[in-house]
C-alpha cells in the first residue's frame, strides 16, 4: 500500500513527457499531509526511515545469501540536493562487506579514450551485493549536454551534435540498462528535487558556517547560473530513460527527511519484491552438515 502511494507520487511512467516544474521538491504532496502538518508527517516520515533501514539490513543479508541478484541504485541531483547525507543515512544498517559507493569525477586520459559507459561498467556491483552511484553515467547526458566542450575533448567521429545524438545516448543507456536488468541487476534511480530556492539557502548556510567552508566551491556557483539548462537536460533524460526495468523517482529534496524516508521505502520495497528466501541445502549439503554437527558435538 505506501509503496503504491510511493509510486504514485514519484516514479516516472515509461513514456511520461516529464516536466520537473509540475514537481513539487517540498514536505506537502498529498492533502493527507498538509491536513497532518509538517511536525507529524516528519516524525511519521522519520519512523517509516528507521523501520525501512531494518529491513534494508535484513534483505542485504538475503540479498548476498542467495547470491543471484546484484542491486544498482543511481543518484542524480544538483549540488546541495543530499546525496552524501541521503546515502549515509539509508545505508546506515548495510554490513559495509557488502555495498559499495562510487563517486564519480572528472574522468581520466583513459576513460575519456573509452566509450562514454566503459568506466561505469567496471563499478558495476556483482551477484550479492549492492552497489551506489553517486552520480553515473547519466553525466554524460547532462553535464555533458549543458557544457558542449566537454563533449568536444571526446574526440568522437561525430559531426553535428543534434536531438539525434542525445536520443543515440538515451538508447545506449536503455539498452545497457537492459541488459543489466536480463543478468540479476536490479536498477532503481533518484532524481533528488531541490527547488533552486533551496539550494541558494543551503548554499548560504555552507558560507556562513566556518565548518561548512569545505562544501562550497566556485564551480557550484559556476553551475547554478546554468539551472534551466539543467533542468530541461535532466527532464529529456528522464522522459527517455524511466522503464520497466529501471525506473526514475523524482524525490522531493527540499526537506531531507522526505528524501530519506522515500528512497529507504523504495529500496528496501524493491528488495522485497524479489521474495528471496535463505538457500536450503540439498541432500549432500545437509549430509556434510550432519556430519559436522556430529564431529563438533563430539570432538574430545
Amino acid at each position: 500500500m505506501l509503496r503504491d502511494i510511493i509510486d504514485d507520487l514519484f516514479r516516472i511512467q515509461p513514456g511520461t513527457d516529464v516536466s520537473l516544474a509540475r514537481h513539487d521538491p517540498g514536505w506537502a504532496q498529498t492533502e493527507e499531509m498538509r491536513r497532518l502538518g509538517k511536525a507529524d508527517a516528519r516524525r511519521l516520515a522519520e519512523e517509516m526511515l528507521e523501520q525501512s533501514v531494518k529491513a534494508l539490513s535484513e534483505a542485504q543479508e538475503l540479498l548476498y545469501a542467495t547470491d543471484r541478484y546484484a542491486l544498482l541504485i543511481v543518484f542524480q541531483a544538483m549540488d546541495a540536493a543530499g546525496k552524501d547525507s541521503t546515502i549515509k543515512h539509508v545505508m546506515s544498517g548495510i554490513n559495509p562487506q557488502g555495498c559499495e559507493v562510487y563517486s564519480f569525477k572528472r574522468p581520466s586520459l583513459e576513460e575519456v579514450d573509452h566509450n562514454f559507459l566503459w568506466r561505469y561498467m567496471r563499478r558495476l556491483p556483482e551477484r550479492g551485493r549492492i552497489g551506489i552511484f553517486n552520480r553515473s553515467y547519466y553525466e554524460d547526458v547532462l553535464v555533458v549536454r549543458v557544457h558542449p566542450e566537454i563533449l568536444a575533448a571526446q574526440r568522437l567521429p561525430i559531426e553535428d551534435v543534434n536531438g539525434h545524438f542525445w536520443q543515440h545516448r538515451f538508447d545506449d543507456i536503455n539498452a545497457f540498462e537492459r541488459h543489466l536488468a536480463r543478468n540479476g541487476t536490479v536498477i532503481l534511480k533518484f532524481f533528488l528535487h531541490l527547488s533552486r530556492h533551496e539550494q541558494k539557502r543551503r548554499f548560504l548556510e555552507r558560507l556562513n558556517n566556518p565548518e561548512k567552508n569545505w562544501k562550497f566551491t566556485q564551480a557550484d556557483l559556476v553551475e547554478r547560473s546554468f539551472w534551466d539548462d539543467y533542468m530541461h537536460a535532466y527532464e529529456k533524460a528522464i522522459s527517455a530513460t524511466s522503464t520497466d526495468w529501471a525506473p526514475w523517482y523524482v524525490v522531493p529534496a527540499d526537506d531531507k527527511w522526505v528524501t530519506r524516508a522515500v528512497v529507504a521505502e523504495v529500496i528496501a520495497s524493491a528488495v522485497r519484491g524479489l521474495n528471496l528466501e535463505h538457500p536450503k541445502p540439498d541432500a549432500a549439503q545437509r549430509e556434510l552438515l550432519e556430519r559436522a554437527r556430529h564431529e563438533l558435538e563430539h570432538e574430545s
